[in-house]
């Protein structure tokens, strides 16, 4: 089986992908304006459809011009009609899979629609062209003589309403294709195991004495499960286990902050490449070797706009389609997609780092944000908690900053901050207990990342002294209106600085 998919993949099976990959690169705005129409002619008959009357939209102005842009608030009771069965709403026919993730002012967590059509035309449609661009700039590789690692979540059943919810890799696990399967370790019954310390040791005693050349995953749990092999087999490097591993496909955070970590996990070269793959969609691919910008898919079933970001809080903001996009401007991502989102905001901001083809950068999100381990913290989320905390603990915070404190050697990884208080709680435990405990409340993918210290351990908190930030801002002449204390940062730029003033 292994030698078939070997041969497949890197005869016919290549050459239809990249030229399928050519085709988008060629022929970018003719694909995507194509692509628009087809969207519109599959659900003229949903009840969005007919609301908005697709059935006379013809060109892209008339769908600029007719379709509200929307946030998941905008779509949440309408998507839990759907979760509830309800058939024909945003999308033909019954979904039947919802990926959960977080992110959300109003929601502890999102339910983003799967359908059939996108699972195929979209996130394993990308799958094939991610290995397919490898193979084409390693042509020499061998990594389909072996296994691939995946790290996959777990999905539940809705109760009373026969649809299931969970992570996206747990879904896309479980209506896995049979080629990727086949070479696929660990088995179904272990990936999707709920309980992820279990989980781990499982993965570990099924895979150590595999030939594993491929790692998928996000990287802060790839990083564990690396560990744990190693310090489970006592072994210095990962090549002492699995002498053949040749690349890892990552994504979900920046991979920069671990770069240097992975690299002393591998006594031989690792090739690294990135993908931008969300719960909403698979938007991009590195496709150049040693150049992490990625390929923007123009032919995945989504439709993409674009809001300059310094537009994106405007009443009637404005939108450009691909063809009138600019290199290096911030842009907020907006998508229509073949799962029933419509003119959905990402939550995204991403730059052009080049117009043929159209590649481009994430350069962060709408909003304040941390998210170096996959929990997707929002400014909401810390703004609702430490007022939770200062309620309870009778206290009140005059001005604060977060940001990471990147996993080691020695500990998992922990979110700092800097507090200045204009009155000070009794006890600081107890502060930052409450605002743990209220985040786990707020935020999905944060409780998940905080179970049992094993990516995330208590927040570090350090109390400021009156005036440091003000201070702070003078230092770096900042003093002004349109200057204001970075609340979430997803590196350690300003905390550093911050904390270096704090320790004085």
């Amino acid at each position: 089986m292994i030698k078939y998919l070997s041969g497949y993949l890197t005869s016919a099976f290549l050459k239809k992908r990249i030229k399928n990959i050519e085709l988008f690169m060629r022929y970018p705005i003719e694909i995507q304006n194509k692509l628009i129409n087809k969207l519109i002619f599959y659900a003229k008959d949903t009840e969005f459809g007919k609301k908005y009357k697709f059935s006379e939209i013809k060109k892209y102005k008339q769908f600029y011009e007719r379709i509200p842009i929307c946030k998941y608030s905008d779509l949440k009771l309408v998507i839990e009609r759907v979760r509830k069965g309800e058939k024909n709403i945003l999308w033909p026919g019954k979904v039947k899979w919802f990926a959960k993730s977080s992110g959300t002012t109003n929601a502890k967590s999102k339910y983003i629609p799967i359908t059939k059509l996108s699972m195929h035309k979209c996130h394993y449609k990308a799958g094939k062209d991610m290995l397919s661009i490898y193979i084409h700039n390693h042509p020499k590789t061998k990594i389909f003589f072996g296994k691939a690692i995946r790290l996959g979540g777990s999905h539940e059943l809705y109760k009373n309403y026969n649809t299931f919810y969970g992570d996206l890799s747990s879904i896309l696990i479980k209506n896995i294709p049979f080629w990727a399967e086949n070479i696929c370790i660990p088995r179904k019954k272990i990936a999707l195991m709920s309980e992820w310390e279990e989980k781990l040791e499982n993965i570990v005693k099924e895979t150590y004495h595999k030939d594993v050349r491929i790692l998928l995953g996000v990287c802060s749990w790839l990083l564990i499960f690396l560990k744990k092999l190693i310090k489970k087999f006592d072994k210095k490097k990962i090549n002492d286990i699995w002498p053949n591993i040749e690349v890892i496909f990552h994504g979900g955070m920046n991979f920069n902050p671990y770069i240097h970590q992975y690299n002393n996990l591998f006594n031989n070269y690792v090739n690294y490449y990135d993908v931008y793959s969300a719960s909403e969609g698979f938007f991009a691919i590195q496709d150049q070797k040693n150049i992490k910008d990625l390929l923007l898919l123009l032919n995945h079933g989504i439709f993409y706009e674009f809001i300059p970001i310094e537009k994106i809080n405007d009443t009637n903001p404005k939108i450009v389609s691909i063809e009138d996009v600019e290199l290096n401007k911030n842009y907020a991502l907006v998508i229509s997609t073949n799962a029933g989102l419509w003119r959905y905001i990402v939550g995204d901001t991403i730059k052009f780092t080049c117009l043929s083809p159209y590649r481009i950068s994430i350069s962060g999100r709408t909003t304040h944000y941390i998210n170096s381990f996959g929990e997707e913290l929002i400014v909401e989320n810390a703004e609702q908690a430490l007022f939770k905390a200062c309620l309870k603990t009778n206290s009140i915070i005059q001005e604060y900053t977060a940001g990471p404190v990147y996993i080691n050697h020695e500990k998992s990884g922990a979110h700092e901050w800097i507090i200045e208080f204009k009155k000070h709680p009794k006890n600081l435990c107890e502060f930052r207990d409450i605002l743990d405990n209220e985040l786990k409340f707020l935020n999905s993918d944060y409780e998940i990342k905080r179970y049992k210290n094993i990516v995330l351990r208590s927040p570090i908190i350090y109390v400021a002294r009156n005036g440091l930030f003000y201070d702070w801002l003078k230092k770096h002449k900042k003093l002004g209106g349109q200057n204001k204390i970075p609340r979430l940062s997803n590196n350690r730029k300003y905390i550093d600085s911050i904390l270096r003033m704090v320790k004085e």
